[in-house]
């Protein structure tokens, strides 16, 4: 898919809701997980499905951990749910914790980096999303992106 076919209007801002430090008053309901799949200096967004919360919007693989899960067997399971890529352990590396402040609940969000020695092939979960695009992390700030996700990615690629 090529970039000009998927550039979206980009909605106005809203409120940072990322957070490096522990806020104040934070409650989190739980845990979630994504990861930066990058391959010859391009990460994957998936496009969310319209019904979807945020729906039509680009995003990297990511989800909720589950009760028993460690935070890395929770990226492996969504990572294949999502993209049908099945990552080993040993590929998977952590970044970094962030807090999330939604305004009607927080979360803790665990971010990974993933680089495949070869480009993965990809098969959308299309109740989840309808299109996925590989796509440099620059130009990835000028698209339709779900909330904060432009600044986690600068948090990454902008140390």
């Amino acid at each position: 898919m090529r970039l000009e076919n998927i550039i979206c209007e980009i909605p106005q801002p809203i409120k940072k809701m990322i957070h490096q430090t522990l806020p104040d008053k934070f409650s989190p309901k739980f845990e979630g997980v994504g990861c930066f799949v990058e391959h010859g200096g391009k990460i994957i967004l998936l496009r969310r499905q319209n019904h979807k919360p945020e729906g039509n919007t680009w995003g990297i693989p990511s989800g909720k951990k589950e009760k028993n899960e460690t935070v890395s067997e929770a990226m492996l399971r969504e990572l294949n749910e999502e993209t049908g890529y099945s990552a080993k352990p040993g590929e998977l590396n952590y970044f970094k914790k962030i807090f999330v402040k939604f305004p009607d609940y927080d979360f803790v969000y665990h971010i990974f980096h993933l680089q495949p020695g070869a480009l993965p092939e990809v098969k959308i979960n299309p109740g989840e999303h309808k299109a996925f695009a590989w796509i440099s992390p620059a130009s990835a700030l000028k698209i339709n992106l779900i909330g904060d996700l432009d600044n986690c990615i600068k948090l990454f690629y902008d140390p």
